[in-house]
């Protein structure tokens, strides 16, 4: 399935270097967090619902196509209150039909999200409490190794871009669980 809907999105996000962003879409009365990465390849569609603690991501290939599938589909038709029909069952395809028309065409740049926004959602990481980045630590002034758990939460939280940099250079990224030590997000140098 096609969702022609992102197109727009991913040129404005490209025209403006923003490689992730987020948006809210609605379908039967139930909000879903957004969230787009295009610095990921193929590109990701992550979708999320905090007060039911669903999340689900869907790959997007080249020519922004999709495959029209959820992996928890009997939670995901709890959470919208479907009820079981036989001669009409409901189908995902009818979800992404909705969603591809409520896509945004422009990036805003206040809709990038931070990463601890992203934290909620992509929490199988080290140190899952700790969703606040603080800074970057160069480990081989102090004789380490960066851990590769450390490389996969600065890829899932802050960007493929900030993990190859990490990974090359031997930098950790450093994290808390104290939203008043959290400073902006920056590749580090």
């Amino acid at each position: 399935m096609k969702l022609s809907g992102l197109g727009n999105l991913h040129s404005s996000m490209r025209d403006q270097s923003i490689d992730r962003y987020k948006f809210n879409f609605t379908f039967n009365n139930v909000k879903f967090d957004v969230m787009y990465f295009i610095d990921e390849k193929p590109n990701i569609l992550a979708f999320g619902i905090v007060k039911h603690n669903y999340y689900f991501e869907i790959p997007v290939k080249e020519g922004f196509y999709i495959k029209p599938f959820l992996e928890e589909y009997s939670k995901f038709c709890k959470i919208m209150g479907f009820k079981y029909q036989p001669d009409n069952p409901f189908r995902p395809s009818k979800f992404f039909e909705e969603f591809n028309g409520q896509i945004p065409s422009n990036a805003k740049h206040k809709n990038v999200p931070k990463p601890h926004q992203i934290a909620v959602y992509r929490n199988d990481v080290e140190e899952s409490e700790k969703i606040y980045f603080v800074k970057w630590r160069d480990n081989t002034k102090a004789g380490h190794q960066v851990s590769p758990e450390n490389l996969e939460k600065t890829r899932k939280l802050l960007s493929y871009k900030a993990y190859l940099r990490c990974k090359k250079k031997n930098i950790s990224s450093c994290w808390s669980v104290n939203s008043s030590d959290e400073n902006k997000y920056y590749l580090p140098v």
